[in-house]
């Protein structure tokens, strides 16, 4: 087998590590397998979602290019909290199907601060007005997508994080 040098570090995970997911939030590295597809060997992580307990498999050349990553610093997490404090809001009022999809491109695009700002922007909106299923979607799921990884972070419970999240917006 021929290995390619690369100029660019590979993302490596092993057994027991940590990684996130962009559509599927943290998950628990729980295997390295080598599967036979169309009859090239090729290797997977297989992540056990933390949330859901789905079981998801990325290949591991194409980590990368899925945004498979680690999981961010306590350092991050203080910024991504910083992003929700903020008073701004990330997607101007335009027509409510346009900024529908903006913000599902920054949920789409797996950055926990592109997701925060879904987060905030969704949690006020929640305040102003009742939201729409679309809208109550969006904030469940960059809800579930930031928690477990700011807990993991932090190294603090789902429930401090939810907590913390609970009082920035009460604020």
């Amino acid at each position: 087998m021929q290995s390619q040098v690369s100029s660019e570090p590979r993302l490596t995970f092993k057994g027991g590590d940590m990684a996130v997911h962009p559509a599927h939030g943290v998950g628990e590295v729980v295997a390295v397998e080598q599967r036979d597809l169309g009859g090239r060997p090729s290797a997977f992580y297989v992540l056990k979602i933390i949330d859901t307990g789905l079981k998801v498999m990325v290949p591991t050349d194409a980590a990368e290019r899925v945004g498979l990553r680690p999981v961010m610093k306590k350092r991050e997490a203080e910024k991504i909290l910083g992003i929700l404090r903020a008073p701004e809001v990330a997607v101007d009022v335009q027509p409510w199907n346009r900024r529908f999809r903006a913000y599902t491109e920054m949920l789409k695009s797996g950055l926990p601060a592109e997701i925060a700002k879904v987060l905030r922007d969704m949690y006020r909106l929640k305040f102003d007005k009742d939201l729409s299923f679309g809208e109550r979607r969006l904030l469940d799921q960059a809800r579930s997508l930031l928690i477990q990884e700011l807990a993991l972070a932090k190294k603090v419970q789902r429930t401090v994080i939810e907590g913390e999240i609970l009082e920035i917006f009460q604020a």
